[in-house]
């Protein structure tokens, strides 16, 4: 394969080949640009709008709209893109994956298809990881679309509804994923039209397209409601797990888990992440709860704790997959190392921690509303995404989002020295060895950074490290507050940094240091407080002479630090730039190959290499045993390392089997949620229409018919005529709603006259005469505001409600593979008759509370919509009383209150009719 790349090239270099003469076309257009004067280049904007409306492509003006773009940037930022930078600006507009290497600019690449998409008027949104580069880039890079004549828009947490409904208006939308998705759920929650934010989904540019749309992707976005289940259990659970005796493995043998003798009560399979209860524990549980069979049906939710509680104690582990802060498990991303605030475990796991820990225990939420990043990024017409490490991840954005990658040329050529791995026989030899090197490095000037992939294990380097004397920082989850500044002084001459993952940290490491953040602390000890900070580093429009002191004051701090900087670069470069050392290998190659690229920014030199043992969890779980017991038969000591060509194909493999392993989990993950994505899109689908003011007298006839013929088909079953008893069970259906309880009492003589279809006639017309005094008293546009606030209601309770009824589905499916059935296929065809039996119990409600709806207009207020549904209470008739006494009316003491309280006047106290 090698040699076929060799003579042929990669499927990437002939990608880049293909776009080289647009990116001629776009460069030959420089001299002619440059040459406008602002206003020429500003009317660029509305003429290429006009030209789009008079019939010509995007890609028709992409060499133009580019070259503009690219002027912009020079005139307004100084940066003026490169060639590179344009190959990833068109590979983006296609639709496709930019692998761009960090330091690459990929910030300013996105302008350029941002710039060209925006000009159709659709609007593009701009995704990004996190709240301070959302705001940051809206900044940044707001000042070439606004040059431009563009609006730009920014969506973080903290936006109120009016100004993101501003934000999604706008040309150009940055933003977070978990924002995007966040509005896009609460839009499909909206009472009215107007509450809605977004107005589409037609183009988006991603950026760290892995983290979001890969590592985000196995949390679903969940709004919920406080559930009212009791928590109480979770804590009994717990004290009796705690007493269980518990037994690791690599991989089980079902065997075990029956094996009566077998000295544990639950066993922990670390490679496929399960724990499974012995027969001993079984029995243990049986007897603890004083219950017959613990898998009794009845007993489901016992199971399920102590399930949850097993996994909690087995599995899930303290500083590495959460930590405990001020009485809270918070927990820690395993990508990129960071506190996952406002997420939690599902489905009782959170919970369950809580109970281990100690700490108050939560109430398990009720689901309102749900969605896949999968399914929520696959809404846009066009999708497109950025990152500095994708090719590892092909088959799954190729199989789930249909994209491609392409991987772009580095803009100078990568001077990164990347050595083989040095594999040692156990952890204590390999750590002397990691300790050993960086104390080599710490002595010659040249600066470390130490990638682990626990808090746990950065503790305990940082600890060997100060045994020995060499001053260091340490980055993890706790330390969290502090991240940007020692990553970015993880260049100077002689620093030492161990961190915790390197995903997606959002700050250049320069050799040498960054006059940035030196820049900033000059400010703080100035005085300023972190707003003013933020200000004065920002780049949003002000006439504040505040924030216009404070950016005075930053730009001559940073100037004075990048004069200071160049000479230490220059010793760091002569030291041999920065050195990379990974302390294990992480699960995901691309995890690797994102703290490999730290080094090597912009053509710098650097160095890079793994120290692993045959004791790291990855070698241990899914690394040979025949090259262990080489190791022991050939009596390598401890500090002797292996030759890793022995090993390399052995963890790279491992590798491979848990990335495998990871995609299958997502994917199935998926093909459960398209079943849920098929009926949320028919649901989302008839609320807009509701919001958009569809006159819904028609679906409610409609409703109405389909309602009385179910129930009367449903109760006919194959007879010709119904009987008075079933007859009575239909009108029983309605009594009350739209039928008197002396009404249509039929005997079986005057049913043998009708047929179904005459039978449901009689009760349709019942309801339409019903119906027509209804609308007639309420005047239609109220009648129609009562028919779109109940249909809302009733579609949102029905829907939450079949959200639970599908998770519990979904939980137990998996059993069904033991029967021979594909899960998946039956969960598709369950969850179909759910969602049929919902949309009839739906239509059913829906009528029902439009019948007996009592209204109350808000006479202080003159708009109609804002009428108050009050309650379903109302006469047997279904009639609802409203209207005020008119003048010389009179009241009989048994006859119903006109204040609509259903009481008779005689007896009725309210003030409206009853002042004394």
């Amino acid at each position: 394969m090698g040699l076929l790349k060799k003579l042929f090239g990669t499927s990437s270099e002939k990608q880049v080949k293909a776009i080289l003469p647009l990116v001629d076309k776009i460069e030959a257009l420089d001299g002619v640009y440059s040459q406008l004067t602002d206003q020429q280049l500003q009317a660029k904007t509305p003429e290429f709008k006009q030209r789009l409306a008079d019939g010509e492509t995007l890609d028709d003006i992409l060499p133009e709209a580019f070259a503009a773009c690219r002027e912009a940037a020079w005139r307004v930022l100084g940066m003026k893109p490169y060639r590179v930078q344009l190959i990833g600006g068109i590979i983006l507009h296609q639709g496709r994956i930019a692998e761009m290497k960090t330091g690459e600019g990929k910030t300013l690449v996105a302008t350029l298809p941002a710039y060209l998409n925006a000009l159709a008027g659709e609007g593009v949104h701009i995704v990004t990881v996190n709240d301070y580069l959302a705001k940051r880039d809206s900044e940044w890079m707001g000042k070439v679309y606004r040059f431009l004549g563009l609006t730009v828009g920014l969506v973080i947490h903290d936006v109120d509804p009016k100004q993101r409904k501003a934000a999604y208006d706008a040309d150009i939308t940055y933003g977070t994923n978990n924002e995007f998705g966040f509005d896009y759920l609460r839009d499909n929650m909206a009472i009215y039209a107007s509450e809605m934010v977004q107005r589409g989904h037609a183009f988006a540019i991603v950026d760290e397209v892995d983290s979001i749309l890969i590592d985000e992707a196995r949390t679903p976005l969940i709004i919920s409601g406080q559930g009212d289940k009791s928590t109480q259990l979770y804590t009994i659970v717990d004290s009796f797990v705690a007493r269980l005796k518990g037994q690791r493995v690599t991989s089980v043998d079902t065997k075990e888990e029956e094996d009566p003798d077998i000295d544990a009560d639950y066993i922990v399979d670390e490679k496929a992440r399960t724990v499974t209860l012995t027969a001993r524990g079984i029995a243990k549980a049986e007897q603890q709860f004083q219950i017959e069979n613990l898998s009794d049906p009845e007993n489901t939710t016992l199971s399920h704790h102590i399930n949850q509680a097993i996994r909690a104690r087995g599995l899930m582990k303290r500083d590495i997959d959460y930590v405990v802060k001020d009485g809270e498990v918070i927990i820690v991303d395993e990508f990129t190392g960071r506190l996952m605030y406002g997420r939690r475990y599902s489905e009782g796991l959170h919970q369950a921690i809580e109970a281990k820990e100690h700490v108050e225990v939560a109430r398990e939420s009720k689901t309102l509303a749900t969605i896949t990043f999968q399914n929520y990024f696959r809404l846009y017409g066009k999708l497109s995404g950025m990152t500095g490490t994708a090719m590892t991840e092909e088959e799954e954005f190729g199989t789930i989002y249909a994209l491609d990658i392409v991987e772009i040329p580095t803009n100078r050529p990568l001077a990164r020295k990347d050595n083989p791995d040095v594999v040692y026989k156990n952890e204590a030899g390999k750590y002397r060895a990691i300790v050993n090197q960086i104390v080599e490095c710490h002595e010659k000037g040249q600066p470390v950074l130490v990638g682990t992939i626990s808090i746990e294990k950065s503790e305990e380097l940082s600890g060997m490290l100060k045994k020995r004397g060499i001053r260091h920082n340490v980055l993890n989850a706790k330390f969290h507050e502090k991240e940007a500044e020692i990553v970015a002084q993880a260049g100077k001459l002689g620093a030492v940094t161990v961190a915790t993952n390197m995903a997606g940290r959002g700050t250049d490491i320069m050799l040498g240091g960054n006059a940035e953040v030196l820049a900033k602390a000059d400010l703080r000890k100035a005085g300023l407080s972190d707003e003013l900070i933020a200000e004065a580093t920002g780049f949003a429009e002000t006439d504040s002479e505040e924030i216009l002191n404070a950016r005075r004051m930053y730009a001559e701090a940073e100037a004075t630090y990048k004069e200071a900087i160049k000479e230490e670069a220059d010793q760091v470069r002569a030291a041999g730039g920065l050195f990379i050392l990974g302390t294990e290998r992480h699960e995901s190659r691309r995890i690797d190959n994102q703290l490999r690229g730290r080094a090597g920014r912009q053509g710098d030199p650097g160095e890079s290499r793994f120290f692993l043992s045959l004791e790291d969890d990855i070698m241990r779980l899914f690394g040979s045993e025949r090259v262990m017991n080489m190791m022991e038969k050939l009596g390598v000591d401890e500090d002797t390392p292996i030759d890793a060509k022995i090993l390399s194909g052995a963890i790279e493999n491992a590798q491979k089997q848990v990335e495998s392993r990871n995609f299958q989990t997502r994917k199935t993950v998926l093909e459960y949620d398209d079943v849920m994505n098929t009926q949320r899109k028919v649901i989302y689908e008839q609320r807009r229409k509701v919001l958009d003011g569809e006159n819904l007298k028609e679906s409610v006839q409609s409703m109405l018919t389909t309602v009385i013929a179910g129930e009367v088909h449903g109760r006919l079953g194959e007879q010709k005529h119904m009987d008075a008893e079933s007859w009575r069970e239909v009108c029983a259906q309605f009594r009350g709603v739209f039928l008197r309880p002396d009404e249509l009492k039929l005997t079986d003589e005057e049913l043998a006259k009708y047929d179904a279809d005459g039978l449901a006639e009689l009760l349709r017309e019942r309801a339409a005469e019903l119906y027509a005094r209804k609308e007639a008293e309420l005047g239609e546009p109220l009648m129609r505001e009562l028919e779109r606030v109940m249909m809302l209601r009733v579609v949102d309770e029905y829907w939450m409600d079949h959200i639970d009824a599908m998770q519990e589905l979904r939980q137990g499916i998996g059993l069904r593979a033991y029967g021979q059935s594909d899960p998946v296929v039956e969960y598709k065809r369950e969850g179909y008759e759910m969602f049929e039996q919902m949309i009839a119990a739906i239509q059913a409600e829906t009528l029902r509370r439009i019948f007996l709806a009592r209204v109350q207009v808000n006479t202080g207020v003159k708009r109609e919509r804002v009428a108050r549904v009050t309650g379903e209470s109302a006469g047997s008739d279904g009639t609802v009383k409203k209207q005020p006494i008119k003048k010389g009316q009179k009241i009989g003491p048994n006859e119903p209150c006109p204040c609509g309280s259903g009481k008779k006047f005689k007896k009725c106290t309210c003030k409206e009719y009853h002042p004394d």
